[in-house]
């Protein structure tokens, strides 16, 4: 985490804000294979509004091994997955889009796809602070911007993770 803080005339000040990190300096040969990005076969449901953005983010999914399903807003999103026959995952979305946001698109489609589970990514949500609608801290969120390892291990985690089916909403 890093902060800062500017004052003309003054200067600027960076707090930054590591991890602590016990045990061996050296990584061992088991955490290098576990930091090389898993690859899966699911079926994903990719939910973004921006080319500029599912295009590449469409293409790593892919490159990982997963089936794409995609769609630009959430009345696609609904009319893609009643097309689709098969199981449905993932849904990976935007938290914030025009329309219909992320949110309510997983509320619409779970009645549907009760197994699908749901990651939601954003870089105008501010995670951290519960500012801007904020999700609660167990909804799995990517927060943008991501590279394509970070979206690897992500998707992976949240797959292999239980099903929960509590209210999980922004408070």
């Amino acid at each position: 985490h890093i902060q800062f803080y500017s004052e003309p005339g003054q200067g600027t000040t960076f707090k930054i804000y590591l991890p602590c990190v016990k045990g061996d300096k050296q990584p061992s040969q088991k955490q290098h294979a576990s930091m090389e990005p898993p690859y899966g076969s699911e079926t994903v449901l990719l939910v973004e509004g921006h080319d500029m953005v599912r295009d590449p983010l469409k293409r790593i999914l892919q490159g990982y091994g997963y089936g794409v399903l995609e769609a630009q807003n959430g009345d696609e999103a609904l009319k893609v997955s009643a097309e689709h026959d098969g199981p449905i995952h993932l849904m990976v979305t935007e938290v914030l889009t025009p329309g219909m946001s992320g949110l309510e698109l997983a509320e619409r489609l779970h009645p549907l796809r009760s197994d699908m589970k749901v990651l939601y990514m954003s870089g105008a949500v501010d995670y951290s602070t519960g500012r801007n609608g904020a999700l609660d801290r167990r909804v799995p969120f990517l927060q943008k911007p991501f590279t394509p390892e970070e979206v690897a291990h992500k998707v992976r985690e949240v797959l292999d993770a239980p099903l929960v089916r509590e209210d999980l909403s922004p408070k």
